[in-house]
């Protein structure tokens, strides 16, 4: 057997089923190590035989913590929490919060600037242009918030657009209490459906349709 497993859980949490079916049952010297320190996970990992556990549900994957040798992760622990308590560590530690603090800052603003060049309203309402602008901007560009914003596989200037769709989805339309059908493709279909309707509320503000008197579903939801 590989030194090194990625596999899948079972309802018992000391077995695992392996790539090729089977099920494992994890040596009774092993630990789990739970996910969350990447630093901490390599080190076991790198130490000696391990099963990394995931769990796929639909198109994400999961982790659910690697098993070890309980000694590997208790030696991994020891030496990285003396590393990181030195002066260094700690240095080095602060330069990369504050590059990262920087990396996001100006991204926060090119996000922005994406949105708004999506957006292309009229003078007329620059001034919603630009609530609407930032508040898609705060939803969106968190670390860690799990949006298109943060993924890096398509142009930015895609991940603006879809962001703007999806907070309308939730903002101005009926979406978060529809019921839709538990069928395969269903909710894809509905969401492409409205994302035409939000394209055509966003068309008023940019002069390609008169804007209705009274107020629309875009203009009340941005407006406080």
């Amino acid at each position: 057997m590989p030194d090194a497993l990625t596999c899948a859980p079972t309802k018992d949490p000391r077995q695992v089923r392996a790539p090729d079916g089977r099920v494992l049952t994890v040596p009774i010297e092993w630990s789990c190590l739970p996910p969350g320190d990447a630093g901490l996970t390599r080190r076991v990992k790198a130490a000696g035989p391990s099963w990394t556990v995931v769990e796929k549900v639909g198109r994400k994957t999961f982790s659910k913590g690697v098993w070890a040798p309980t000694e590997n992760i208790a030696a991994a622990k020891a030496t990285l929490e003396a590393e990181r308590a030195t002066p260094a560590f700690a240095k080095k530690r602060a330069a990369s919060v504050k590059r990262r603090e920087v990396e996001q800052a100006q991204y926060v603003e090119d996000f922005e600037g994406a949105v708004k060049a999506f957006l292309r309203f009229t003078p007329a309402f620059s001034a919603l242009e630009a609530s609407l602008a930032q508040k898609v901007t705060v939803h969106a560009t968190p670390v860690g918030s799990g949006t298109v914003a943060r993924t890096e596989r398509i142009p930015l200037e895609q991940r603006a657009e879809s962001a703007v769709i999806a907070w309308m989805r939730h903002q101005t339309t009926a979406y978060d209490s529809m019921k839709v059908a538990r069928v395969k493709g269903a909710r894809r279909d509905v969401r492409r459906q409205l994302a035409e309707v939000s394209r055509v509320v966003l068309d008023l503000h940019r002069g390609r349709a008169p804007h209705p008197p009274e107020p629309c579903v875009l203009c009340v939801a941005v407006t406080p």
